[in-house]
């Protein structure tokens, strides 16, 4: 009765600081601006299970891409195993969910193999980052932090693992030694419940115990670090993908407000009608971490840091200082910098800076050349062109800043009616002095 109690009270304390911090993250995303309307959802699940589910993307890179897909399969077969732990705490029954036969023999399995291969996967991500220095793990955005959080997770991962391994070798030697029924099959841990053999039984259950409750605790604290830590992802890239844009890559959506403005012109009854008094003053595009789009802060909050789309990008691999993970990054960080004020005083809420130039620079937005690389390679469908054109229609349309050779181009459209610097009547002096014969 104490360790269900005491169980209840870790539980809900895990709960309660988890809900606080959903909370305040759906306060943050009641403050960004509307995007596209959700619909379609079989497409949706079907793009799910096809980029999330089965890590299509992931096998670009086929042999790290097939071993983070077994760490992704591995969580979803293991996380089974954690709900019966939950079930067990709270009412003091050990392995609850047997009632379900064979397939819980199966499920216990295929757990106990994952859970090795993942703890053998995470040595071999660790290694990566800790000794052979990946470039795409690096960049200016990858602060010493960012990598002090990737170990940090990738090594409590690791010790959940072990933790389970632990466990259920723990709970093999103690049932074999007071022959009682053994429920699951342990394939992996029946050989390292051999390490146990020359223990007491009261050794063996103490050391199932520790085990269980290391484990069980680890999930907790894990679970609520995951908010504040890029490993976030293991939460929000799900969804993620589900809630992609299903338009083409290459396809901009026009502005609503810029789209509403123009059909009232074109309109003769209100071609010249003058604004309502009380109409709010809309921003064009993006300045600042509020005035991104819900689908924006997600794609932020989902990101992997992973480095793909940065890799891939023509203005980074040629020297330029955009990096898309960068994007990302700073859209995040510059939220998480500015929450505070934001859920206390709300939109109106300024701190002097903004999210483009003081987090990124006007040379980084018009490196871009939306080829969509990017946002093809990435693992859960970030959208990071669209987030990147939303800033530069910001500097166009309400700073009138751009590049030299692009406000050439913008006049040549207002006095010309086309991009070039003609008039229109000498569009075809050029042809003047052709021969064409007549067919």
């Amino acid at each position: 009765m104490i360790n269900q109690l005491l169980f209840a009270i870790a539980l809900l304390i895990t709960l309660g600081v988890f809900a606080f911090t959903a909370w305040r993250y759906i306060k943050l995303f009641k403050l960004t601006k509307p995007d596209f309307p959700v619909r379609d959802f079989g497409k949706r699940i079907g793009l799910m299970m096809k980029v999330a589910i089965g890590q299509t993307k992931m096998f670009r890179r086929p042999i790290l891409g097939f071993i983070h897909a077994l760490v992704f399969w591995g969580f979803l077969v293991i996380l089974v195993g954690s709900i019966e732990m939950v079930i067990d705490g709270l009412s003091g029954i050990e392995r609850s969910l047997n009632v379900m036969g064979w397939f819980y023999n199966f499920l216990m399995a295929t757990g106990d193999i994952f859970a090795l291969i993942i703890a053998i996967a995470i040595i071999i991500f660790l290694s990566r980052r800790l000794f052979m220095h990946v470039k795409r793990f690096e960049g200016i955005e990858m602060k010493h932090i960012s990598h002090i959080d990737a170990n940090v997770a990738l090594t409590i991962i690791f010790l959940l693992m072990v933790s389970l391994l632990g466990m259920n070798a723990a709970y093999v030697a103690h049932s074999s030694a007071v022959n009682a029924d053994t429920h699951g099959v342990f394939p992996v841990s029946e050989y390292i419940a051999l390490a146990f053999g020359s223990l007491s039984v009261e050794s063996m259950h103490l050391y199932h115990e520790i085990f269980w409750w290391s484990h069980i605790l680890l999930i907790f604290v894990f679970a609520n670090i995951l908010p504040y830590s890029k490993h976030f992802h293991v939460f929000m890239s799900v969804p993620n993908v589900f809630l992609s844009r299903l338009e083409p890559l290459g396809k901009l959506p026009n502005m609503d407000s810029v789209t509403r403005e123009v059909k009232l012109m074109m309109d003769p009854e209100t071609a010249f009608a003058a604004a309502p008094a009380d109409a709010p003053v809309e921003r064009f595009g993006v300045l600042d971490a509020e005035d991104a789009s819900w689908k924006n802060y997600f794609d932020a909050l989902a990101c992997t840091e992973c480095g793909r789309c940065t890799a891939v990008c023509p203005a980074n691999i040629t020297g330029k200082k955009l990096s898309p993970r960068k994007v990302m990054m700073d859209l995040r960080a510059r939220m998480k910098e500015k929450r505070d004020g934001l859920l206390k005083q709300g939109k109106e809420y300024s701190d002097g800076k903004s999210l483009v130039r003081d987090y990124i620079s006007e040379e980084e937005l018009w490196a871009c050349t939306t080829c969509n690389a990017c946002a093809q390679e990435c693992p859960i469908n970030i959208d990071h062109p669209k987030f990147i054109v939303d800033m530069r229609r910001y500097l166009v349309m309400e700073e009138g800043s751009a590049p030299g050779e692009l406000k050439a181009t913008f006049s040549n459209i207002e006095n010309n009616g086309a991009p070039w610097q003609y008039s229109p009547e000498d569009r075809l002096v050029w042809a003047e002095d052709l021969e064409m014969n007549k067919v």
